[in-house]
This record gives C-alpha cells, sequence and structure tokens, in this order.
C-alpha cells in the first residue's frame, strides 16, 4: 500500500510511498534522443580500449597490469563452494525483486539486504579457494597472497611506541611503507588498532562486515534523492554487482566505500541534525582515504543539480570545513603533518607503478574497468539518468570523469573506485524497471561468478 492510495495522502496530491522521509522523486526529464547514440559510443570507446590493452597487454609489462584494463589475470580455478555461490547467486537474483514490495518496512528490509549481500560476497569469495579466500589477501604467511606485503598489517609496528609518535611522525614515515599505506591518511591503522583488527582473519572481518553494509547504506542514499523504488532497487543492484562482490569483501577500500555512503545519506540529507552528522562523517573519512574527497564532490555536485548554487555552496563550505577542521585538530593536538603526508604519498605513487601506466591508455581504461566491473547495465542505465537530467546521475559521472582526466589512480579502478558504487547505483535504479530488474540481477550474478572462475582478481 503506498500513500498516494490513502485518503490524507491523495487529499494532499502526493504520490509518496509509506517509508519514504524526504519524499524525493526520481527527478528525470523525458527520453532523449541522444541515449542510444551516446552508449554506442561509450560501447565503441570500451571495446577500442579493451582490444588495444589485449594487444599491447602481450608485450609484458606495457601497460602496467596483467590483462590491461583489467588488473586480474586468467587463470581458472575453482572449489565446491562454487555450488554454493552459484545457488546463492541464482536463488537471490530470482527472489529479490519481491522485496520491492513496499509493504516490507524499511528497517526489514534494510536488515534484509545486509544478509543477503554477506551471504553473496561469502559464497562467491570462497569459490576458488574455499574460505581461506576471505582472507588470503592479507595473509604474510608464505600460503598469503603475494599482495598481503602491500597491504596494512605490515604497517602495525609503526603503532608501537604509541598513537601520538604515529600521527606526528606519519609524514616521514610514509616513504617507508606498504603502498596501501603509504596511499592513504593515518585513519586506516588508527582503525585497526582501535578494533584490535591486527590478524588476516580479524582484518578480513572488517572489510566484510564494510562491504556487507553497503547494501544497506545504498539503500539509505537512495532515500534521499529518489523514489522509495528506486532506493530499493538500488540496495538490491548494491549486492549483486560484479565490482563488490569481487573487490569489495576482499580488500580495505570496502571499508572506505561504506564510510563514504554513510557520510553521503547523511550529507544528502534534508534534516539539518543529519548533515551536521554528515559533515563529521565525512571529515573523518578525509582522515582515512585522499579519494574520498571525490565522494564530497559528487554530495556537493548532486545538491547543486538537485537543489541550485546556493545549497551546494552551503554544503561544500560545511564539508570544507570539516576537513580543515580535522586536519588542524590533529596537527594542533598531535603534530600531524597532513601536507606533508599529502606530498609524501605524491611522491610514492609518482613513483610506483605509475610511471609504467601511460596515461594515454589509462585516461580511457581506468573509467572502462570500473564500467565494465560496475556492470555494463548499471553503467548505462546511469548514462540514460544523466542525459535525462537526474541530479545523482550527472553528479558521480562528473567525478568519475574527473577522476579519470586528472590521473591520480591509473588502473586497479575496479577496487580505488568503489567508494564511487553506491552512489553510481542509485543514479541508475531510476530506469531498472521492476519488470527488468531480475534478469538484470541475474546478468550481474553470472558476470561475477564467471569473473570469479576464471580470473585471478588478487583482491
Amino acid at each position: 500500500m503506498t500513500e498516494a492510495s490513502h485518503p490524507t495522502s491523495a487529499a494532499r496530491g502526493t504520490t509518496r510511498p509509506v517509508g519514504t522521509t524526504d519524499a524525493p522523486g526520481d527527478g528525470l526529464g523525458p527520453p532523449s534522443r541522444r541515449e542510444p547514440v551516446v552508449l554506442a559510443v561509450l560501447a565503441l570507446v570500451a571495446l577500442v580500449t579493451i582490444w588495444r590493452g589485449h594487444v599491447d597487454g602481450k608485450l609484458e609489462g606495457a601497460y602496467g597490469t596483467a590483462n590491461p584494463p583489467f588488473v586480474f589475470g586468467l587463470v581458472t580455478k575453482t572449489d565446491p563452494w562454487l555450488v554454493v555461490a552459484v545457488l546463492v547467486l541464482g536463488l537471490g537474483s530470482a527472489v529479490a525483486p519481491r522485496l520491492l514490495d513496499l509493504r516490507l518496512r524499511p528497517l526489514v528490509f534494510a536488515v534484509v539486504l545486509l544478509l543477503l549481500a554477506a551471504a553473496a560476497g561469502l559464497s562467491l569469495n570462497a569459490a576458488r579457494v574455499g574460505t581461506y579466500g576471505w582472507y588470503a589477501v592479507f595473509d604474510l604467511g608464505p600460503r598469503g597472497s603475494f599482495e598481503a606485503a602491500n597491504e596494512y598489517l605490515p604497517g602495525i609496528p609503526l603503532l608501537r611506541w604509541g598513537i601520538p609518535n604515529y600521527l606526528d611522525r606519519f609524514a616521514e614515515t610514509v616513504t617507508s611503507q606498504p603502498v596501501n599505506i603509504a596511499g592513504h591518511g593515518p585513519g586506516p591503522l588508527l582503525l585497526m588498532r582501535a578494533i584490535g583488527a591486527e590478524t588476516a582473519g580479524s582484518l578480513a572481518a572488517l572489510c566484510i562486515a564494510c562491504a556487507a553494509l553497503c547494501a544497506p547504506l545504498t539503500y539509505w542514499i537512495g532515500r534521499t534523492v529518489v523514489s522509495e523504488r528506486a532506493a530499493r532497487t538500488a540496495g538490491l543492484v548494491a549486492v549483486f554487482t560484479p565490482v563488490m562482490l569481487l573487490d569489495g569483501f576482499t580488500s580495505f577500500d570496502a571499508v572506505y566505500a561504506a564510510m563514504g555512503a554513510l557520510a553521503a545519506a547523511l550529507l544528502l540529507s534534508r534534516r539539518t541534525p543529519l548533515v551536521v552528522l554528515g559533515v563529521v562523517a565525512f571529515a573523518i573519512c578525509t582522515v582515512f582515504s585522499w579519494a574520498l574527497l571525490g565522494v564530497g564532490a559528487a554530495v556537493a555536485l548532486t545538491v547543486l543539480f538537485r537543489d541550485g548554487w546556493r545549497p551546494a555552496l552551503v554544503s561544500a563550505a560545511a564539508m570544507g570545513a570539516g576537513f580543515v577542521g580535522i586536519n588542524a585538530w590533529l596537527a594542533i593536538g598531535w603534530g600531524y603533518d597532513p601536507v606533508g603526508t599529502l606530498l609524501a604519498t605524491e611522491g610514492v605513487y609518482r613513483n610506483s607503478l605509475a610511471q609504467v601506466r601511460p596515461y594515454h591508455f589509462w585516461v580511457f581504461g581506468s573509467p572502462v574497468a570500473w564500467g565494465v566491473m560496475l556492470g555494463p547495465v548499471v553503467l548505462a542505465a546511469a548514462v540514460r539518468a544523466a542525459l535525462r537530467r537526474s541530479p545523482a546521475a550527472m553528479a558521480i559521472l562528473v567525478v568519475v570523469l574527473i577522476a579519470a582526466v586528472a590521473g591520480f589512480t591509473k588502473a586497479e579502478t575496479e577496487r580505488i573506485w568503489l567508494i564511487f558504487v553506491p552512489l553510481a547505483v542509485v543514479a541508475a535504479a531510476p530506469l531498472l524497471t521492476r519488470r527488468r530488474l531480475p534478469w538484470v540481477l541475474g546478468v550481474l550474478a553470472l558476470q561475477a561468478l564467471l569473473v570469479q572462475v576464471f580470473a585471478e582478481t588478487v583482491w
């Protein structure tokens, strides 16, 4: 039952469904004649980029990844858990559209999303090497992934002399640390110490929990900018999108994605207390990952396209004040040097694999890899929504374009741009109709299964 069918709602002339908070509409204009042309051009660019990557990828190290524009290499491997993954993803994608029924309360829907996401992620990431696949990427032992040395556990000794010393000397120690620590602020190790995530298993548990949380958080974002039906669609798509299933549950970037989604949901609310909390959440985000500034930009642009210049300027100023404030607090209280940290991080990146990843390829390769692993059907819907002037769609596509042109993340964007997935899914959701949703979820699930079986995704 919707409020449109309720006598009181009918008298007000509203079509808001039960359970929405701010009564947003989907904000879509009429279909554009440019949609087929734009989608065809994007498909051609993607195919040429993948073909060029495949041809030049035969030259070892030509573009700096095993299978440009993707990071993964083609190595087939399966485990009996694959049967469980097929059942969970198959049944889940078939049954999930029934959760769009608005008689299901929002809180219940969010809990079901969380459980469904956890089941899908855990089963799929055990499909190659069993449950060891849940934490192999963090395992520093002889059996572990080669990537473990680049992750966060090797940085734990930095905390040996206490948190004040860690913050005070962070900028000076960045260049001596594994690339994932050097590429981010001091937040990750502080969080790991606070919750005791100092083993491969416990760190994996944190990432798994955050990856599963991204689905209900996506739903929450959706409730602030699109209709309730579209918000529920977004939550379900977030469960099955390959990039979240394959690179979320096994990488720390899931933590960044969950933090960014929480901040975005709060900041996009029309309720002042929630927006204030959002400013605080965003400020904390920026101590974890510089890339999360991109989520702030997407929020400000969404507000701009939705509400106009003045609210957008207020939102941007509030986020800017939060960013400056938390860094000043850490600098004054503990000697943290944010400018020195950023410069050191930039130096590490400049002297890393980025040296052998040519800009002319990755300016196309990065968004192509992200879009393919997001799911072509999802990206196509987001592009169509942007052409119909959807605020959320225009905002996230502008940010992705800026990120690609800026060249700060050449390759690995299936993982690094995980923070943009919740917003992209929300942008696409209004055009993923209930009738189409079963096959959309099925295609996404099938893509995730095929990649998991035939490719070594590293994360």
